[in-house]
């Protein structure tokens, strides 16, 4: 046990996780020399490269002279803080990675809050120190500050810091001296991060704190060995240490450890080593495994609850499947149930007399990072808006409230603070950072519905943006959800020119010349408060008589190409949202025109 380390890499989103596991994979000898290895290696979906951060934690492990060490590469976005949280149980230490401009963000502290709980030891590591605009003493300062805002433990105020460039793999022991390679680093981890302190003479136990999926093993479940020792085909007990779940028989048919990128088959495996089980079916994470005679659970911090909903449903639309190839209620729920399997942070429950399922996760990130997956796997359906999940005390509703810290430059300060406060946002703080400045707020959740957008407006582009749940506060009021309407088709067909340039008067279009539509489809933004209805399918009428200026080109506007991420947030309470394949249409949850009106009047 003495040569294993366990060690986790926590930082805030974009702040160079993946690229210093790189560094650290190439260094220690696991890659040949000649082999061509892609950037950020650790991010093994295509959505993770595309999106160019982490939504699973990956574990990994290198030699250091002689020692292993076991790395666990974890999200930096606050969606996927479940991750992190149970990741955490796994390792005796943590990477602390901060970047040398922006300093300690919103999902910093709330990774560094999780490890001093736990009592780890952290190596702060002040990356990016390339960056023209660093200003690494300031961070240290903000780091230390962090560090004692959280009342960390004398040891771990102590930490040792290091400086460091991921992306040429470089690092010292000081911000003046440039370093050659991240030997500085190993050495660190080696000497100050505890080996695992674990009996081995023991009856096993281990405590599941992740899980994998493979369509020919099952559910696979990764931890560390508290305790003892595991054989291959090794009889064991699952128990669970909230009661809620029964206990039961099981067999370790295959155990895998971690090696580089591989997991390799293994017929042991000792206490302190993080390893990999397939075999044991209905396993999930906060199981405890253990000896047949020593059944005792081991205690496991419940997973936040979820604080966001969307309804899931079938697609009724009139283009519904020509273009998935997993359209029906049983595919879909198949699909989001087999979800549940990995990520526990999800719920879905089914809606009774329909044919819809509530979708429940940590953020509009969490959800739509599920939606863009299955559209890509070729399932057709169609999602309501995102909603709030409120709590009840005492008789009391509270909702979820964000702290969100945002990055801008100093001209834009007044427009950004005006905006967040009309929806509810309180401010806490107000920084200067060099030449811009640094906002932070409390905000309700559903006050930040709809307004990324706004913000990169408001801040021409050049604003950062992030947040990290807070706490539940009492409802604090009304908040506008949009205040705009939507640009609807009136009739089904084919949009063409001429309807085209007529309805971009009336506001900002989705969508272009031989664009199928069909009615009761938006097309477009309004730029007055309510909706309007459009005729993109007009065609101009032909006659046999001319009028000057009749024959002159109409030019269109570019239409708004909209994002998943955008569609979501712009979807209105009586919108809905069609997902396939190929394509993602806006509409309105009622399609007739005249039905729509007779519900709006009895509304009123």
């Amino acid at each position: 046990m003495k040569q294993i380390r366990n060690v986790a890499i926590i930082a805030h989103v974009d702040h160079g996780k993946t690229t210093l596991v790189d560094g650290l994979l190439k260094q220690s000898g696991i890659f040949r020399e000649n082999q061509a290895v892609a950037e950020r290696v650790m991010d093994s979906n295509d959505l993770e490269r595309e999106r160019g951060i982490t939504i699973l934690a990956k574990n990994t492990a290198v030699e250091y002279k002689g020692v292993k060490i076991n790395i666990v590469d974890t999200p930096g976005h606050a969606d996927f803080g479940g991750e992190v949280e149970r990741t955490l149980k796994m390792v005796n230490g943590v990477i602390l990675l901060v970047d040398a401009a922006e300093g300690p963000m919103p999902q910093t502290r709330f990774v560094l809050q999780r490890a001093l709980e736990l009592g780890h030891r952290v190596i702060v590591v002040i990356n990016k120190i390339d960056r023209p605009d660093q200003r690494v003493y300031e961070v240290i300062d903000e780091v230390l500050e962090l560090l004692m805002d959280l009342e960390a433990s004398d040891e771990q105020l102590d930490s040792p810091m290091l400086f460091c460039s991921a992306r040429q793999g470089i690092c010292s022991l000081s911000p003046e001296e440039k370093g050659t390679s991240l030997r500085p680093l190993f050495d660190t981890i080696i000497d100050y991060i505890p080996a695992p302190g674990a009996d081995t003479e023991a009856p096993f136990q281990m405590l599941v704190s992740s899980l994998d999926y493979n369509d020919y093993v099952g559910r696979i479940c990764i931890g560390r060995i508290e305790r003892g020792s595991i054989r291959q085909n090794q009889e064991i007990t699952v128990c669970d240490y909230h009661g809620e779940r029964p206990v039961r028989k099981a067999k370790a048919v295959t155990l895998y450890e971690f090696k580089g990128l591989a997991k390799l088959q293994v017929s042991e495996a000792p206490a302190g080593d993080i390893i990999a089980i397939s075999g044991i079916e209905d396993v999930t994470i906060g199981d405890t495994l253990c000896d047949s005679l020593h059944v005792e659970p081991l205690p496991f911090v419940r997973i936040s609850d979820p604080t966001i909903e969307m309804t899931f449903m079938v697609n009724d639309s009139p283009f519904a499947g020509r273009e998935g190839r997993f359209v029906t209620t049983r595919n879909i729920r198949d699909r989001l149930f087999k979800e549940t399997l990995k990520d526990v942070s999800l719920r879905v429950s089914e809606v009774p007399n329909s044919e819809s399922f509530n979708v429940a996760g940590r953020g509009e990130m969490h959800l739509s990072i599920l939606i863009e997956t299955m559209r890509r796997e070729g399932y057709e359906f169609q999602v309501g808006p995102p909603r709030v999940l409120y709590r009840e005390e005492n008789g009391l509703s509270l909702e979820p409230i964000e702290r969100v810290v945002l990055d801008v430059p100093e001209s834009c300060v007044g427009s950004v603070i005006e905006k967040l406060s009309s929806r509810r946002g309180e401010l806490l703080e107000m920084t200067p950072v060099g030449s811009r400045m640094r906002l932070e707020f409390l905000v309700p959740l559903r006050g930040l519905f709809g307004y990324r957008g706004e913000f990169l407006t408001d801040t021409r582009g050049e604003g950062l943006m992030s947040s990290v749940f807070d706490s539940y506060a009492p409802l604090k009021g009304e908040v506008s959800r949009r205040s705009t309407g939507s640009l609807v088709a009136f009739e089904t067909g084919e949009a063409v020119v001429y309807g085209l340039y007529n309805a971009q008067e009336r506001g900002t279009l989705f969508i272009g010349p031989g664009t199928p539509v069909y009615a009761g489809m938006i097309v477009g933004v309004s730029s007055k408060t309510e909706d309007i209805v459009v005729n993109v399918c007009k065609r101009k009428q032909l006659t046999n008589m001319r009028a000057s200026g009749s024959d002159d080109a109409l030019r269109l506007t570019p239409p708004k190409t909209m994002s998943l991420e955008q569609c979501l947030e712009f979807m209105g309470d009586d919108e809905l949202l069609e997902v396939t394949p190929k394509s993602l249409r806006l509409r309105k949850a009622v399609l007739d025109h005249s039905m729509r009106m007779r519900l709006e009047k009895k509304s009123k």
